[in-house]
């Protein structure tokens, strides 16, 4: 099972919304959804403030800001078949 990352943080309306949207695919896909709070780590701040919420695949960053759902069902289904 592949780690999707997913860079949030609390009292953003965006990453609520794309969680519901990782947990949709969740239930097609096989992944499992590792939430990092950007808030945790000034490091994670610096490098994510203005993206959030962002949706990590094996390094790779397949979407970011306004996640759709079929963008990013596209995406991780490229990369988790």
């Amino acid at each position: 099972m592949k780690p999707v990352i997913f860079y949030t943080r609390s009292q953003c309306g965006l990453c609520e919304d794309a969680k519901i949207t990782l947990k949709l695919l969740q239930g097609e896909l096989n992944f499992e959804i590792l939430e990092k709070d950007i808030a945790e780590s000034d490091d994670l701040t610096e490098r994510f403030g203005l993206m959030i919420p962002v949706v990590e695949l094996d390094g790779e960053i397949l979407q970011y800001g306004q996640i759709d759902y079929f963008t990013l069902s596209k995406r991780l289904h490229e990369k988790t078949r």
